[in-house]
């Protein structure tokens, strides 16, 4: 490793495994992309040395051996690129005729080891672009491309979008993928199935971090629950609160949990906040509040397949039928309302995520300012 410096050390390592974009800026934020990995963000870097995505470092080594999980490939990576529904009668990641179990779940290969086209590159942006053809469980065919443009934005900038002046004792680095998935055979309609752009951010986790979503107040009878936390099970309660309008969700990568937040309750605004790092993650996202249309993934024959969640968090943890541990990450995912779309119609989904580090006070006003909370609510939530 040079020094402290654990982007360098990822970047050493990534490009051991292939060929890897590096966006920079100053004063020193940085993005490391894979093409080969569905122009997957890797990590980022404020330039002090961090590195915030998670990269699984033992399953490159085996993939190479030719050791491959069936299932999925769990390369990592900060922005991810997926599409949903992942199970119900319009999933994608079940054949038709196959039951809804882990044995039969396969991610597309599209999705998961196939590499995208790089389109253009330059200092701080680059675009990719990749066409498939598949079925869906009800057997529709889809016919799509995918464009994928990642960029790094001034931290200034980025900030500015939230109404926040950035104090000169903060540093960060701000990056943006903008994905848009056009049809390119027959029309997409509900009776057969509809199509989610879905962005999934696997970020390191800590035994200090927790993952915070404010949500749109009101009267749970007319709006709905404020979480949904049934995807795995409950979530135990010393591991997920929700105090007024604000949910907290410990992200320590100790017990294996995910949550999501419905259309009614959406704010486009995640956080995490690690306290003994004293990092402030903050992801915004496209969301249009009178859209209600979300691909639903259970995995099971649905009711409404359309009653899908927009923000997801998942934890990782230890599965419960035993075996190892995926690996040290949380997620923040987000995803796009589904659409019915024509030929040539297309469908777009932006997913934006700042890390800050600095001064604590001033990370303290930024917190409250964006998501409502200070940096000892979120640090006190589950003590």
């Amino acid at each position: 490793m040079n020094g402290n410096d654990a982007f360098a050390d990822d970047l050493a390592f990534l490009r051991t495994q292939g060929e890897v974009i590096v966006l920079s800026n100053a004063p020193g934020a940085k993005v490391a992309i894979m093409p080969a990995l569905q122009g997957r963000v890797m990590t980022s870097t404020t330039g002090g040395g961090d590195s915030f995505g998670w990269i699984n470092r033992p399953y490159f080594d085996e993939a190479k051996a030719g050791k491959t999980n069936p299932h999925i490939s769990p390369f990592g990576g900060e922005d991810r690129f997926w599409l949903g529904p992942e199970g119900g009668q319009f999933s994608i990641f079940f054949k038709k005729g196959d039951p809804f179990d882990y044995e039969h779940w396969t991610t597309p290969a599209f999705l998961d080891t196939q590499p995208f086209d790089v389109v253009t590159t330059s200092g701080h942006a680059a675009a990719f672009e990749r066409t498939a053809k598949f079925e869906n469980h009800s057997g529709t065919p889809f016919h799509l491309r995918i464009n994928r443009t990642i960029e790094l934005l001034p931290l200034e900038t980025a900030m500015q979008v939230l109404n926040i002046d950035l104090p000169p004792s903060v540093k960060g680095v701000a990056l943006e993928s903008h994905n848009g998935v056009t049809n390119l055979g027959d029309q997409w309609t509900k009776k057969g199935g509809l199509l989610s752009i879905w962005v999934l951010s696997m970020l390191n986790a800590s035994p200090e971090t927790t993952v915070v979503i404010p949500v749109v107040p009101g009267d749970e009878a007319k709006r709905g629950k404020r979480v949904n936390d049934d995807y795995f099970g409950a979530i135990p309660h010393n591991r997920l609160r929700t105090v007024g309008d604000t949910v907290f969700f410990k992200a320590d990568a100790k017990s294996r949990g995910k949550l999501g937040i419905s259309p009614a309750r959406t704010k486009p605004l995640i956080g995490s906040y690690d306290a003994g790092k004293n990092v402030l993650t903050l992801c915004a996202f496209t969301f249009h509040k009178d859209v209600r249309d979300y691909v639903n993934s259970a995995w099971k024959q649905q009711s409404d397949p359309f009653s899908g969640d927009v923000i997801n968090s998942y934890n990782d943890g230890p599965p419960p039928t035993g075996g190892p541990q995926m690996g040290n990450f949380y997620e923040i995912e987000t995803s796009s309302a589904a659409r019915e779309l024509g030929m040539g119609q297309t469908i777009q989904h932006s997913h934006r995520i700042i890390h800050l580090t600095g001064e604590r006070a001033k990370l303290d006003e930024i917190s409250k300012g964006v998501l409502g909370v200070g940096l000892d609510d979120i640090a006190k939530a589950f003590r």
